[in-house]
């Protein structure tokens, strides 16, 4: 796991990078338990059970949007910037791969064609107007 740290402000994690093959522990938790996003990898083998059980509601205030991108297939050039829009990294993301996006910016360029990604972030979610602004 690769975690990428603002320059700006020293300390404030921005980003997590993940690749499939890093996935070797039975739980990888790459956010922290105070993030809004909560994302983990799971490595299970077979008859593993994860028991029935259900999330209590309960009332989050929530200030910023986080995302993660998920690659299932194909391969995608990612771009990382700071809390100033300052460019941090340029990186290569292929199948398996995950981004966590905590603060700052991200771009995405698709590489092949097919290339299909899941995409999760928090809501409800506002509109483009509201939720982001152009970075870079």
């Amino acid at each position: 796991m690769e975690k990428i740290y603002s320059q700006i402000r020293p300390g404030i994690l921005l980003h997590v990078i993940n690749r499939v093959e890093e996935i070797t522990e039975q739980r990888q938790d790459l956010s922290s338990n105070e993030e809004y996003l909560q994302v983990a990898c799971l490595s299970m083998n077979k008859e593993k059970i994860v028991k029935a059980h259900k999330h209590l509601q309960n009332i989050r205030t929530i200030d910023i949007t986080q995302e993660s991108w998920i690659v299932i297939k194909g391969k995608i050039k990612i771009t990382l910037y700071d809390l100033d829009d300052k460019l941090l990294k340029d990186t290569i993301l292929k199948t398996g791969d995950c981004l966590v996006t905590f603060r700052g910016g991200h771009e995405m360029l698709v590489l092949e064609d097919g290339t299909v990604i899941y995409e999760f972030k928090n809501g409800p979610y506002l509109g483009k107007e509201k939720d982001n602004t152009p970075v870079g």
